[in-house]
């Protein structure tokens, strides 16, 4: 999108004000869709700096997702937390993973998320 969807900014501004993780979403960005649930950035940012912490290669990065982010304007990214790629009828990665989207980056989106089947 050359410019960002207002009413997918005003859904991230909504989660992030809320300080909630249970928003299901889906966004078409640079041709993957991704699928999972929202997290205020502030929370993202915890849940991944305490993974990379638990990493005996990457704890060095850990201290990158614990400084905050500026709250000045509304939100450029969406965070996605238990988050899949969808690729045919897969989700990758099985466990979900921690995602940052642009919001500019977003073609197309739609509220829940999609089921996958491995059958």
């Amino acid at each position: 999108m050359s410019k960002p969807d207002a009413l997918l900014v005003d859904v991230a501004a909504l989660v992030e004000s809320g300080r909630s993780n249970q928003m299901s979403l889906t966004v078409v960005a640079g041709g993957a869709v991704i699928t999972g649930r929202l997290a205020p950035e502030a929370v993202w940012r915890q849940r991944v700096s305490e993974v990379l912490a638990d990493s005996a290669r990457l704890s060095a990065f850990s201290g990158l997702f614990t400084t905050t982010a500026p709250e000045d304007g509304p939100p450029t990214h969406l965070h996605f937390h238990v988050a899949r790629i969808l690729q045919g009828a897969v989700g990758i990665p099985e466990t979900g993973g921690m995602y940052r989207v642009a919001i500019e980056d977003v073609s197309a989106w739609t509220m829940g998320d999609f089921s996958y089947s491995d059958n």
